[in-house]
């Protein structure tokens, strides 16, 4: 029988491409890794690796072992729901992936729902942006990942994971309250107001900075950026010393400092979806069901009732399946693996 936690560390092998960066993943050092890995050879009989000096790749039988080893932790997987499901309540951990501006509004709140709901089961939370949640996903170090998506960035579907939205999150102009474009309170600021103000944004090749520079151009101006970072609290507070102008999710920009006001934009179709991710055939584990289901609930009782119509609808996304869709008789490995 196969080692299953040696099979892991290769199918990680496939997929990042050096023993070093298995081995931070893991959290181990590279010569751990290296010897697993001679560990699992011996255990096949099969040369499943090629080292040229410090260079290490799979062979055509390594390969082979890292894809079957999707089916194994599939069928392991497919195992522990079917029991889970026999005992019913939800137990055990659940493991939830999340970017820095949901930990505050979604993830505390979820902690404390589930606490409410399932005794036995226990919430862990860990930071990370979209990508590198997906990958904790698709490595099964995650059992749910909240995604963002702006959209106004063509941004690909992810392979290998079904997701629903779970609410609309729309940008917001954060400025000194009394600045001209500010106007009374819930009146729309027309970004062309801003043109000729120092910005504070994203760095760019970032999602959030790439939406912002592609919203201002797309009104006739590029951004004058005075400061970038990636935190919005400290944008915010960057913008209430200096005078700034910053566009952020209105998520982000619910606590402001007295001298600035948030103020919706003209295009109303400038915002960012909320989503949650699950791996393929993994929604209907008692202990994921549970949480999507509070992360459903959470969502619905803070989103705006002009927004209610837009939230807890599947995305526009041929990959995306419906996680409110009844559970199939026999579940199949999805092709998008």
């Amino acid at each position: 029988m196969l080692d299953v936690r040696r099979l892991v560390l290769l199918r990680d092998l496939a997929a990042h491409g050096t023993v070093t960066a298995v081995a931070e993943l893991h959290g181990v050092t590279p010569s751990a890794v290296s010897q697993q890995l001679r560990l699992l050879e011996d255990e096949t009989g099969t040369r499943l690796l090629e080292r040229t000096g410090r260079s290490i790749h799979l062979t055509a039988a390594g390969e082979q072992l890292a894809n079957d080893t999707e089916h194994v932790l599939t069928a392991l997987e497919q195992a522990q729901d079917r029991l889970y499901t026999a005992v019913g309540e939800p137990t055990g951990a659940l493991r939830l992936a999340c970017f820095p501006s949901a930990l505050a509004p979604v993830a505390a709140p979820l902690g404390e729902a589930l606490e409410g709901t399932h005794r036995s089961l226990r919430l862990h939370i860990t930071e990370a942006e979209p990508e590198a949640a997906v990958r904790l996903l698709l490595q099964r170090r995650a059992d749910i990942a909240l995604l963002y998506r702006y959209t106004n960035l063509a941004t690909p579907p992810y392979p290998g994971v079904e997701t629903c939205v779970l609410r609309t999150d729309p940008l917001v102009a954060v400025l000194r309250d009394d600045h001209p474009a500010a106007g009374p309170a819930g009146n729309p600021v027309d970004l062309r107001e801003l043109a000729d103000t120092p910005w504070i944004t994203a760095p760019p090749q970032t999602a959030c900075g790439d939406a912002v520079l592609q919203a201002c151009r797309s009104v006739g101006f590029t951004p004058q950026v005075r400061h970038t970072c990636t935190d919005f609290s400290a944008m915010i507070a960057l913008a209430a010393s200096g005078g700034h102008t910053v566009l952020v999710p209105r998520m982000a920009a619910t606590r402001l400092p007295p001298a600035l006001a948030a103020r919706p934009v003209t295009d109303t179709a400038l915002t960012r979806t909320i989503e949650a991710a699950v791996r393929h055939g993994t929604a209907h584990e008692p202990a994921i069901a549970a949480g999507l289901t509070a992360l459903r609930a959470l969502s619905d009782s803070t989103t705006d009732t002009t927004q209610a119509a837009g939230t807890s609808h599947l995305t526009a996304n041929p990959q995306t399946k419906n996680l409110n869709s009844p559970r199939p008789s026999s579940p199949s490995l999805s092709s998008q693996r």
